[in-house]
């Protein structure tokens, strides 16, 4: 039986900003439409209901012009520390988001399990980076917010 740990993935970053400011920025549709996904990608969000039990449906649309349909349950909404995100279209995998206060800003905390350590082995080349890049984006988004909130 393979290890859990051959199925998660982890990212760590400290943001500076306040965990309400990061925390905005996943139950914004209008900006985690902005930031969310690797480098390149664009997302058009069908059904967006942020709180548990929520759904939350919208597909990616990749530089390449691919798109991929993604359907995803909020199992945990807890402001602004905690967000638990079941993605049930393929690959499956719970997303744990946990913010909190740094003398630097926000930790954030991005914990990905995928039901499938197969899987998880075949696509952690794509994840690994693409999880950063997802970070970096939400980073230029709360950059830009608190230059609008400032202007």
């Amino acid at each position: 039986m393979a290890n859990r740990d051959e199925a998660t993935f982890r990212t760590r970053r400290v943001l500076p900003h306040t965990p309400d400011q990061v925390f905005e920025a996943f139950a914004r549709p209008d900006l985690l439409a902005r930031w969310w996904g690797p480098a390149g990608f664009t997302n058009t969000f069908e059904t967006f209901e942020f709180e548990p039990g929520g759904r939350w449906q919208f597909v990616m649309h990749g530089p390449d012009g691919s798109h991929h349909p993604n359907e995803s349950v909020f199992l945990e909404v807890d402001a602004p520390s905690t967000l638990v995100i079941r993605h049930v279209s393929a690959p499956r995998f719970v997303l744990t988001i946990v913010l909190a206060a740094d003398e630097g800003g926000t930790a954030i905390t991005w914990t990905g399990v995928f039901e499938d350590p197969a899987v998880a082995a075949r696509i952690r080349h794509i994840v690994e980076p693409a999880n950063e890049q997802n970070l970096d984006r939400l980073q230029s988004v709360l950059a830009e917010e608190r230059s609008r909130r400032l202007a």
